[in-house]
Protein backbone atom coordinates (compact mmCIF):
# COMPACT_ATOMS: atom_id res chain seq x y z
CA UNK A 1 0.00 0.00 0.00
CA UNK A 2 1.52 3.51 -1.04
CA UNK A 3 0.33 6.47 0.73
CA UNK A 4 0.41 9.77 -0.70
CA UNK A 5 0.72 12.93 1.23
CA UNK A 6 0.05 16.32 0.87
CA UNK A 7 0.84 19.54 2.81
CA UNK A 8 -2.00 21.64 3.29
CA UNK A 9 -2.44 25.72 4.09
CA UNK A 10 -3.00 25.10 7.77
CA UNK A 11 0.90 24.12 8.49
CA UNK A 12 -0.53 22.09 11.73
CA UNK A 13 -2.12 19.84 9.32
CA UNK A 14 -1.47 17.12 6.84
CA UNK A 15 -3.42 15.32 3.98
CA UNK A 16 -3.14 11.57 3.63
CA UNK A 17 -4.14 9.96 0.36
CA UNK A 18 -4.63 6.07 1.04
CA UNK A 19 -5.54 5.59 -2.48
CA UNK A 20 -8.62 3.82 -1.59
CA UNK A 21 -12.07 5.05 -0.57
CA UNK A 22 -12.20 6.33 3.21
CA UNK A 23 -16.01 7.21 3.39
CA UNK A 24 -18.17 6.42 0.95
CA UNK A 25 -20.61 9.26 1.51
CA UNK A 26 -20.06 12.82 3.75
CA UNK A 27 -17.23 13.64 6.05
CA UNK A 28 -16.24 12.54 9.70
CA UNK A 29 -14.37 15.51 12.08
CA UNK A 30 -12.89 14.55 14.98
CA UNK A 31 -11.62 16.97 16.78
CA UNK A 32 -10.69 15.66 19.98
CA UNK A 33 -9.96 12.14 20.75
CA UNK A 34 -12.89 12.29 22.81
CA UNK A 35 -15.27 11.48 20.04
CA UNK A 36 -13.02 9.15 18.17
CA UNK A 37 -14.49 6.16 19.84
CA UNK A 38 -17.22 5.64 16.78
CA UNK A 39 -14.10 5.07 14.13
CA UNK A 40 -11.57 2.63 14.81
CA UNK A 41 -9.51 4.58 12.39
CA UNK A 42 -9.65 7.38 14.67
CA UNK A 43 -8.91 5.97 17.87
CA UNK A 44 -5.45 4.28 16.07
CA UNK A 45 -4.49 7.75 14.72
CA UNK A 46 -4.97 9.67 18.45
CA UNK A 47 -2.25 6.75 19.75
CA UNK A 48 0.26 8.34 17.70
CA UNK A 49 1.75 10.82 20.02
CA UNK A 50 1.10 14.45 19.23
CA UNK A 51 -2.13 14.37 17.07
CA UNK A 52 -4.31 16.58 18.12
CA UNK A 53 -7.26 16.29 15.29
CA UNK A 54 -8.68 13.74 12.89
CA UNK A 55 -10.72 14.36 9.86
CA UNK A 56 -12.21 11.75 7.02
CA UNK A 57 -13.11 12.36 3.84
CA UNK A 58 -13.88 10.29 0.42
CA UNK A 59 -10.55 9.67 -0.11
CA UNK A 60 -8.19 11.19 2.50
CA UNK A 61 -7.50 11.72 5.88
CA UNK A 62 -6.38 15.10 7.26
CA UNK A 63 -4.27 14.81 10.76
CA UNK A 64 -3.39 17.50 12.99
CA UNK A 65 -0.50 17.63 14.97
CA UNK A 66 -0.23 19.88 18.37
CA UNK A 67 2.56 22.85 17.70
CA UNK A 68 5.04 20.92 20.12
CA UNK A 69 5.46 17.97 18.32
CA UNK A 70 7.50 17.87 14.77
CA UNK A 71 6.01 16.40 11.43
CA UNK A 72 9.70 14.23 10.57
CA UNK A 73 8.63 12.14 13.99
CA UNK A 74 4.43 12.49 13.58
CA UNK A 75 4.04 11.37 9.80
CA UNK A 76 5.99 8.02 10.09
CA UNK A 77 4.09 7.12 12.82
CA UNK A 78 0.56 8.33 11.29
CA UNK A 79 1.54 6.33 8.13
CA UNK A 80 2.18 3.50 10.07
CA UNK A 81 -1.16 3.44 11.35
CA UNK A 82 -3.28 4.50 8.54
CA UNK A 83 -1.27 1.46 6.47
CA UNK A 84 -2.30 -1.29 9.77
CA UNK A 85 -5.56 0.21 10.16
CA UNK A 86 -5.99 -0.41 5.93
CA UNK A 87 -4.38 -3.58 6.17
CA UNK A 88 -6.41 -5.14 9.41
CA UNK A 89 -9.70 -5.10 7.32
CA UNK A 90 -11.43 -2.95 10.14
CA UNK A 91 -13.82 -0.33 8.77
CA UNK A 92 -13.12 2.91 9.26
CA UNK A 93 -16.52 3.66 11.16
CA UNK A 94 -18.09 1.68 13.14
CA UNK A 95 -21.87 0.54 13.22
CA UNK A 96 -23.52 3.31 11.40
CA UNK A 97 -20.96 5.81 9.70
CA UNK A 98 -21.45 9.51 11.04
CA UNK A 99 -21.22 11.46 7.93
CA UNK A 100 -21.34 15.42 8.19
CA UNK A 101 -22.96 17.23 6.34
CA UNK A 102 -25.46 20.81 6.48
CA UNK A 103 -27.35 20.74 9.15
CA UNK A 104 -31.39 20.84 8.01
CA UNK A 105 -33.34 24.11 8.02
CA UNK A 106 -36.74 25.14 7.20
CA UNK A 107 -38.71 28.15 7.70
CA UNK A 108 -39.08 31.37 5.49
CA UNK A 109 -35.55 31.42 4.21
CA UNK A 110 -35.42 28.38 3.12
CA UNK A 111 -35.40 29.13 -0.45
CA UNK A 112 -32.26 31.11 0.07
CA UNK A 113 -30.75 28.55 2.35
CA UNK A 114 -31.30 25.82 -0.29
CA UNK A 115 -29.42 28.16 -2.88
CA UNK A 116 -27.08 28.79 -0.07
CA UNK A 117 -26.21 25.15 0.01
CA UNK A 118 -26.05 24.07 -3.68
CA UNK A 119 -23.20 26.97 -3.88
CA UNK A 120 -21.61 25.29 -0.91
CA UNK A 121 -21.70 21.70 -2.21
CA UNK A 122 -20.62 22.93 -6.17
CA UNK A 123 -18.27 25.23 -5.70
CA UNK A 124 -17.02 25.51 -2.43
CA UNK A 125 -16.37 22.17 -0.73
CA UNK A 126 -14.57 20.77 -3.79
CA UNK A 127 -12.07 23.07 -3.36
CA UNK A 128 -11.98 22.77 0.19
CA UNK A 129 -11.78 19.04 0.35
CA UNK A 130 -8.25 19.67 -2.21
CA UNK A 131 -7.04 21.23 0.97
CA UNK A 132 -8.23 18.30 3.05
CA UNK A 133 -10.96 20.13 4.84
CA UNK A 134 -14.50 20.82 4.43
CA UNK A 135 -17.43 23.52 5.61
CA UNK A 136 -20.69 23.10 6.50
CA UNK A 137 -23.99 25.10 6.65
CA UNK A 138 -24.97 26.40 10.09
CA UNK A 139 -27.50 28.68 9.63
CA UNK A 140 -28.96 31.80 7.99
CA UNK A 141 -30.14 34.36 10.28
CA UNK A 142 -31.26 38.37 9.12
CA UNK A 143 -28.21 38.10 6.17
CA UNK A 144 -25.63 36.45 8.20
CA UNK A 145 -24.71 32.61 6.81
CA UNK A 146 -23.15 30.78 9.71
CA UNK A 147 -20.54 28.11 8.58
CA UNK A 148 -18.46 25.61 10.40
CA UNK A 149 -14.93 24.66 9.19
CA UNK A 150 -13.38 21.16 9.50
CA UNK A 151 -10.30 18.93 9.14
CA UNK A 152 -7.16 21.03 7.87
CA UNK A 153 -9.62 24.48 7.60
CA UNK A 154 -10.21 24.82 11.42
CA UNK A 155 -7.70 26.48 12.71
CA UNK A 156 -5.91 27.69 9.93
CA UNK A 157 -4.04 30.55 9.20
CA UNK A 158 -5.73 31.16 6.37
CA UNK A 159 -9.27 30.20 6.58
CA UNK A 160 -10.43 33.62 7.83
CA UNK A 161 -9.78 35.20 4.50
CA UNK A 162 -11.24 32.34 3.14
CA UNK A 163 -14.42 32.48 4.41
CA UNK A 164 -14.35 36.29 4.27
CA UNK A 165 -12.77 37.15 0.82
CA UNK A 166 -13.88 34.01 -0.85
CA UNK A 167 -16.83 32.64 -0.04
CA UNK A 168 -18.41 35.82 1.43
CA UNK A 169 -17.75 37.27 -1.72
CA UNK A 170 -19.47 34.21 -3.76
CA UNK A 171 -22.68 34.14 -1.89
CA UNK A 172 -23.03 37.70 -1.77
CA UNK A 173 -22.07 37.85 -5.44
CA UNK A 174 -25.15 34.89 -6.46
CA UNK A 175 -27.45 35.72 -3.16
CA UNK A 176 -28.38 39.41 -2.62
CA UNK A 177 -29.40 38.05 0.56
CA UNK A 178 -26.46 36.98 1.90
CA UNK A 179 -24.70 40.00 3.57
CA UNK A 180 -22.21 38.05 5.31
CA UNK A 181 -20.47 35.18 6.59
CA UNK A 182 -19.07 33.80 10.05
CA UNK A 183 -17.43 30.85 11.22
CA UNK A 184 -18.68 29.09 13.95
CA UNK A 185 -17.35 26.21 16.93
CA UNK A 186 -19.25 23.32 17.04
Amino acid sequence: MFIQTESTPNPATLKFLPGQTVLDAGTADFPSPEGAETSPLAKRLFGVNGVTGVFFGNDFVTVTKDEAADWDHVKPAVLGAIMEHFQSGEPVMAGEARASGHKEFTGEDAEIVGQIKELLDSRVRPAVAQDGGDITFHGFDRGVVYLHMQGACAGCPSSTLTLKMGIENLLRHYIPEVTEVRPVAV
